[in-house]
């Protein structure tokens, strides 16, 4: 753990303001969900809430699926971070943090299609998604599903992008049973 130097006190209420900066690096917006662990050595860590941390297992299964029928390597993500991956090694991607471009496509509910958006859905990553559909449950996106190439001429055919959609649903339904 990285101490930031950075000291606040509990007001009465039992509320601690989490300074600006801080939310702005690790991506915390007003009315984000935080789970709040405790250690033995009288530590509280607050860590962003995932469902999709949750679904992880059946997210994971359902890339290698996706993978397997589609040809092309998938990437399942939350909308912070990369949660599964299928046909691109797991050290290069999982838990790596998502574009600012992806992002703002998840929080715009935008579909990829081949589209000339050539956008970069990880950070750090020299991959294209080519396919890409939000993961929507009750309402709020939860992240997104996606086929992505290295090339960035590469393009999807219509089996493909039924395949992202479908695997967008199903997981979206999933997380609100």
């Amino acid at each position: 753990m990285k101490a930031t130097g950075i000291v606040r006190r509990i007001d009465d209420l039992g509320r601690v303001v989490i300074p600006k900066e801080i939310r702005r690096t690790m991506r915390i917006r007003e009315g984000d969900p935080l789970e709040i662990y405790t250690s033995g050595e009288g530590e509280v860590i607050f860590k962003k809430y995932s469902p999709m941390g949750e679904m992880s297992q059946i997210a994971d299964e359902y890339a290698q699926v996706l993978h397997k029928i589609g040809g092309l390597p998938v990437v399942i993500c939350d909308k912070d971070r990369v949660v599964a991956v299928a046909g691109i090694p797991k050290k290069e991607m999982i838990e790596r943090r998502v574009s600012p471009m992806l992002e703002h496509v998840m929080q715009n509910r935008k579909i990829i299609q081949n589209s000339d958006m050539k956008v970069k859905p990880v950070e750090g990553i020299d991959r294209y998604a080519l396919v890409s559909y939000p993961i929507i449950a009750s309402s709020d996106v939860c992240g997104a599903v996606m086929y992505v190439a290295s090339d960035k001429d590469t393009e999807s055919n219509i089996t493909q992008n039924k395949l992202i959609e479908s695997a967008a649903l199903f997981i979206g339904k999933q997380m609100e049973s």
